[in-house]
């Protein structure tokens, strides 16, 4: 379109730029001093912006006024205040997005400059809102931002008319005029609403110096006491009033270094903060341990207004630490150094000690029969005698019923054992006006390194043979016991790590039919893959056994030798062992896996080991016989090693015999071996059981197992134990 020269005055239909009148400079003050009246009296902002939209519109017959403000976050208006338009114009507006063809208001915000429209119906710069304007007949519409302090527009004050026309000078008045009583409307606001928030601070912060339970001071620039708060009264002893005015340096006292000092005032000008260590003097002079921290309140030029110190007493604190490092340290029962003093004082030991551990025989007993109030008396009595009888040594509680004896040279531990049985012996230890004969077991240990460990295997070798033992650690004869005991620990670390990172693989070995020279027949091996190394079963399954594992190895042996022999027609078989009986779980497992991998049962034979088949557990027995009808074949590992029980094979209608790899390896050389082979093999050929000859490793031994007529060699001679077929 084109713009209307700003010259122009269209106002009840006259053109000319008349000037403001004296009556129009009247009506405008009585604006001002209206809204002002408001302002003053404490009105609600909204309901202060109505009234100024409603005297703005009584200045311009037929038209509306409004005021909206900014949402920087969206870029949109909303609308504040426009009393007269109603309800629908207001959802219509509401959201506005400023930009270009957003409408008079949204160009005044975007442009932060008056924007007078004439004629809504045409202009560009109402593209956005025409269908308001039809909806409305908002013919005209005059617009001035509303601008913050520093002359940012914020919102618009607007002037919408039913009439085509642009603003006298006395209507552009009435619009600044209401732009910035609308500003100054919200700048009183948001001061309200900042110093409402500052009180509630300033009295949160009050509620906090008063129930603070620290002490606080606050001085002046001169370091002179302003105020304390109650925590500083409760901790110091003196009141408000008797330390207002004088200086801090009257709570000192002369425990305190002076550089102390010096590094505080050091801080304190440099870094604005200082914070440790101090022991000031109560009012009445006792000591009172703090830590202090003080912090520097500067003005804006930098010069320093207060000092503000806020400490907290420490006494409570320490006594707390010292009953707490009185106790890590201190059996509380007996008044004993405990085992962190024992081995502190080891620790310190030069050269070689005797330590003596005594446990008390029955202790538990004596617990559950007379209870544990008892049981302590009880033992405080046993401290008493033991202090008495060993004057010079130091005695130590290293648990419930355990003593330790300590001397710090090499003694003969023999004599003290003798000399505390036998006191203990000959008298009688009184508590409640009951008489126990006390006894303990005893273990000793001599030397410089690892004392206290020697000491508790010794004992527990005494008790392996018999209460009231005495036993004296012996390095070359127990080191070895402790090593294989680490040595097991190491490898169920290992193991639970290959469990748990499917470590575990079957291997295949071959088992050769001596008739036919073929080998289509496998014994599952397992093996543990881990760090680049292969270990075998001999290395880990005692551990595993130990650790109750056997079962989960089985499992995995099964699956993986399942899946693996899926893929083939080939026999193999799988061990079993005692645990698998116990845990009853066979059955149901190798059916699943079976169906799982379409596995014939009668593919698999179960390896068990002589003595379980020997031992007889009707359970196990029952398992096996199960298993059996199923389809399952039956094997008897390391026939030969335990008890040959010949009845308990032909009850289990045993498939296979393996005979022990310790006769067939030696068979061609030793008598014994041969003569023990034999006897299986013409029992086995009887019964009618095929045979498998283990360790199978030269051609010699393997012409000793086809003259004796062995159906099947395993060995390293014609397969080693692979990961593949």
């Amino acid at each position: 379109m084109k713009d209307t020269p700003l010259s122009e005055v269209c106002s009840g239909g006259s053109s000319g730029n008349a000037l403001v009148t004296v009556e129009q400079q009247e009506q405008v003050l009585a604006f001002q001093q209206s809204i002002f009246s408001d302002v003053m009296s404490g009105q609600p902002v909204v309901k202060v912006l109505d009234h100024l939209c409603l005297l703005a519109e009584q200045l311009l017959p037929n038209s509306v006024a409004s005021f909206m403000v900014q949402d920087s976050s969206s870029n949109s208006l909303r609308v504040l205040s426009a009393p007269s338009v109603p309800v629908e114009g207001h959802q219509a507006l509401s959201g506005l997005q400023i930009g270009p063809g957003s409408g008079s208001c949204g160009n005044a915000v975007l442009r932060n400059e008056a924007v007078y429209v004439r004629d809504t119906f045409t202009d560009d710069r109402w593209q956005d809102l025409r269908q308001l304007a039809y909806d409305f007949n908002l013919c005209a519409c005059w617009s001035i931002p509303v601008r913050n302090a520093s002359g940012e527009a914020i919102g618009s004050f607007a002037l919408s008319s039913f009439e085509h026309r642009l603003p006298s000078s006395f209507h552009k008045r009435i619009l600044q005029v209401g732009a910035d009583m609308a500003g100054l409307v919200l700048a009183r606001q948001q001061q309200d609403e900042y110093m409402a928030e500052q009180n509630r601070r300033l009295q949160l912060l009050g509620h906090a110096l008063e129930s603070a339970s620290e002490g606080i001071v606050i001085t002046d620039a001169n370091n002179r006491i302003l105020d304390v708060n109650p925590f500083f009264e409760k901790i110091t002893g003196y009141s408000c009033d008797e330390v207002v005015g004088l200086d801090p340096i009257l709570l000192s006292s002369d425990k305190d270094n002076a550089h102390i000092y010096d590094a505080m005032w050091h801080g304190l000008l440099t870094h604005n903060h200082w914070s440790g260590e101090v022991v000031n003097r109560r009012k009445d002079g006792s000591l009172s341990p703090q830590w202090l921290s003080i912090s520097v309140v500067r003005d804006g030029a930098g010069k320093v207004q207060n000092y503000i110190g806020i400490f907290t007493d420490l006494s409570d604190i320490r006594k707390e630490r010292d009953r707490h490092l009185a106790a890590l340290t201190t059996d509380t029962l007996t008044g004993l150094p405990n085992k962190s003093q024992l081995q502190e004082a080891l620790n310190h030991c030069h050269g070689d000690s005797a330590l003596l551990v005594l446990n008390v025989n029955n202790f538990s007993l004596i617990n559950s029969a007379y209870g544990l109030d008892f049981a302590d008396r009880l033992l405080a009595a046993i401290t008493q005698r033991l202090q008495r009888v060993l004057a010079g040594a130091r005695i130590y509680r290293l648990n419930a019923d355990e003593f330790a004896i300590h001397y710090e040279k090499d003694v003969f531990l023999k004599s003290v054992f003798n000399k505390i049985r036998e006191n203990f012996f000959l008298q009688q230890i009184q508590v409640d006006s009951l008489n126990f004969n006390i006894s303990f077991s005893y273990g000793g240990a001599v030397g410089h390194d690892d004392l206290i460990r020697k000491a508790l295997m010794a004992l527990k070798k005494a008790k392996q043979g018999g209460r009231g033992r005495f036993y004296l650690y012996a390095d070359q004869r127990d080191e070895l016991e402790q090593h294989q005991r680490l040595e097991y620990m190491q490898w169920n670390a290992l193991l639970h790590r290959a469990l748990s990172e499917d470590c575990l693989v079957p291997y295949f070995q071959g088992i050769r039919d001596n008739q036919t020279g073929n080998i289509s027949y496998y014994e599952c091996l397992i093996r543990m893959q881990i760090n680049g190394q292969v270990y075998g079963p001999y290395q880990f399954l005692e551990p595993a056994k130990l650790s109750g594992l056997l079962p989960v190895i089985t499992r995995i042996v099964i699956d993986k030798s399942c899946r693996a022999m899926s893929s083939n027609r080939c026999e193999f078989a799988i061990n079993i062992t005692e645990d698998d009986l116990s845990h009853q779980y066979l059955e149901a497992y190798l059916a699943q896996k079976c169906a799982q991998y379409d596995i014939a049962p009668e593919r698999i034979t179960l390896e068990i080991l002589e003595g379980v088949s020997a031992d007889g557990k009707k359970n196990h027995i029952k398992q096996l016989a199960t298993l059996k009808a199923k389809g399952f074949r039956l094997a008897i590992d390391d026939f030969g090693t335990e008890y040959s029980n010949f009845e308990r094979i032909l009850e289990l209608d045993v498939d296979v015999i393996k005979i022990d790899a310790k006769y067939i390896k030696s068979i061609d050389t030793d008598k014994t071996s041969y003569e023990i082979t034999r006897a299986i093999v013409f029992f086995a050929q009887n019964a009618g059981i095929p045979v498998v000859a283990e360790f199978v490793h030269s051609e010699s031994v393997q012409r000793v197992v086809d003259a004796l007529g062995i159906r099947f060699s395993q060995g390293y001679l014609f397969s080693e134990p692979a990961p593949d077929l």
